[in-house]
């Protein structure tokens, strides 16, 4: 969703709160394709202070379905994310300023950039559907949790591979 803001950038010392919605429907990034689940419209306030900052900042919830690292279900992963941003608006650093932020162009606030990148910052090393999460058998794929597989359970050191091979020898004889 794009928000003009020129009306908050051109009147000094002005304060404006406005309902925005997001309008992303999965979070892409280079790790992949996660959906959203859920989502809220919510307030961002902005303030124009003395024409030299312009103050962003509200905060919503947004989860997100990650598969967990171990077994690979789908965890509904809640994120809070809090808005507080800052921006230069005097006209020496405005080069900077759209260096800077990316979610900026010109007058006009992308809040779904503004969102991504929130989420980003705050994305979890790792992902458990629980603290015990067994996983998947490597052998067959089975859900360990759901279900025990009838696989070998304990393999053999590779690197005894070659003693392994005698003792199977002196069996045979």
């Amino acid at each position: 969703m794009i928000v003009e803001l020129a009306d908050v950038i051109s009147c000094e010392n002005k304060e404006v709160s406005k309902q925005v919605e997001i309008e992303l429907m999965s979070f892409n990034s280079r790790l992949g394709e996660f959906p959203i689940v859920k989502k809220a419209p919510f307030v961002l306030k902005f303030t124009n202070e003395e024409n030299k900052r312009l103050f962003i900042q509200g905060e919503t919830e947004v989860t997100i379905a990650i598969p967990c690292d171990r077994c690979l279900t789908d965890v509904d992963k809640e994120f809070s994310v809090v808005i507080d941003k800052e921006l230069d608006l005097t006209n020496q650093n405005e080069e900077k300023r759209m260096d800077e932020t990316d979610y900026m162009v010109g007058t006009n606030l992308d809040v779904d950039k503004l969102i991504f990148g929130e989420i980003l910052v705050s994305w979890p090393m790792k992902v458990l559907c629980k603290d015990d999460c067994r996983g998947i058998c490597k052998r067959c794929g089975a859900n360990l949790n759901i279900t025990e597989c009838q696989c070998q359970k304990t393999e053999p050191d590779p690197r005894m591979a070659a003693i392994q091979d005698i003792f199977n020898k002196f069996k045979e004889v």
